[in-house]
């Protein structure tokens, strides 16, 4: 492997392992798994779930959503509102695929009702205190309504709730974690108990708590997709240790300041995103790895990446490791958010 410009590493059999503990965990809850694949986005990557025995999964986008469809995936969720501007492409997938989208109002379901060529499945968008988007939990006389139109729709079948608890990312410690994801699942049983003349499904899930839960009471299909990849954020959230993050940024150094502690790589805010976390005062954009032939080491201790403008990145290097690196060299950085780095780098991407 030549690298002359900033890459993205995924390792393989780390990936597998990921996939595996979660798939164990949804069969051991006897959930239905249903990954999302915004985070890889990969039809590669895609094929070790397929190997795992996946066989339905969860896109963000229309686009994601043919690109796997035309990479033989059969059963596609996408989670994202509905966009009725894309009906054309809608209609092309509805046609070829088992497709499940997500309503959040009248408009929505009535502008489907009247363009749909084919069946779709329909989740009604749930918001269980994230507030990003969705209906609130509370307000069943709307959902009522939705269910209704939906219901006298020969073209959509009402298949359930879906909700994404995203404020799990904003938790400072492994309880908050737990305690926010059993608040949503205490929120989407009451819903299903209400509306059990549906036998609505419960979908329900994010990378933090089906990573750390061992409570899904209530719940029918789970839908993590960083957990694939993990990243710093997860490490720092306690969903995943350091050894489970299975992609780095490979960048070679085109500066070094030894007086500094300073390191400058190409490899900026268009590779890594400019996502941080801040630790002990200090923003981190990335942690500082030493690259060998099938995979990286640990981190090093206190090297982090530091700065980062467009296609520059400035590295802390501490006395102890400041020697070893050369211009020229490549040096290896865990991402703050893989998906991000992910997204960015597709077309720059090497499997090891």
């Amino acid at each position: 492997m030549k690298v002359i410009k900033p890459t993205f590493l995924i390792n393989k059999d780390q990936c597998r392992k990921n996939i595996a503990k979660i798939s164990s965990k949804a069969q051991k809850y006897k959930l239905q798994f249903r990954p999302h694949f915004k985070t890889h986005q990969s039809a590669e990557i895609g094929k070790l779930y397929s190997e795992a025995g996946i066989t339905k999964i969860t896109v963000s986008s229309i686009d994601m959503a043919m690109y796997f469809m035309n990479n033989g995936w059969q059963d596609i969720t996408i989670a994202f509102p509905v966009n009725v501007l894309e009906i054309d492409v809608i209609n092309t997938m509805a046609k070829n695929i088992r497709l499940n989208l997500l309503v959040l109002d009248e408009h929505s379901i009535t502008f489907l009702d009247e363009n749909l060529k084919s069946n779709v499945n329909i989740f009604i968008k749930i918001d269980t205190g994230y507030h990003r988007s969705g209906i609130d939990y509370q307000n069943t006389s709307k959902i009522d309504e939705l269910i209704s139109l939906i219901s006298d729709s020969e073209k959509m079948n009402f298949n359930g709730f879906l909700t994404h608890a995203g404020h799990t990312y904003n938790a400072t410690s492994v309880d908050e974690i737990l305690n926010i994801h059993d608040q949503t699942i205490c929120r989407m049983k009451k819903l299903k108990s209400h509306f059990n003349i549906h036998n609505p499904m419960i979908s329900t899930g994010n990378t933090p708590s089906c990573s750390l839960s061992e409570n899904f009471e209530g719940v029918d299909e789970i839908r993590p997709g960083n957990f694939v990849y993990y990243d710093l954020t997860q490490n720092y959230l306690g969903s995943c240790s350091e050894d489970e993050i299975s992609v780095a940024l490979a960048c070679p150094i085109v500066d070094i300041n030894a007086e500094r502690n300073e390191v400058i790589i190409y490899g900026g805010g268009v590779h890594l995103s400019k996502e941080y976390l801040e630790i002990d005062g200090d923003k981190i954009f990335g942690k500082v790895v030493i690259l060998k032939d099938c995979g990286w080491s640990n981190s090093l201790d206190n090297c982090f990446v530091k700065k980062l403008s467009q296609e520059h990145g400035t590295l802390h290097i501490t006395d102890e490791y400041i020697d070893i690196f050369n211009i020229g060299d490549i040096i290896g950085i865990l991402p703050i958010h893989s998906c991000m780095t992910a997204n960015l780098l597709k077309e720059n991407t090497v499997i090891i």
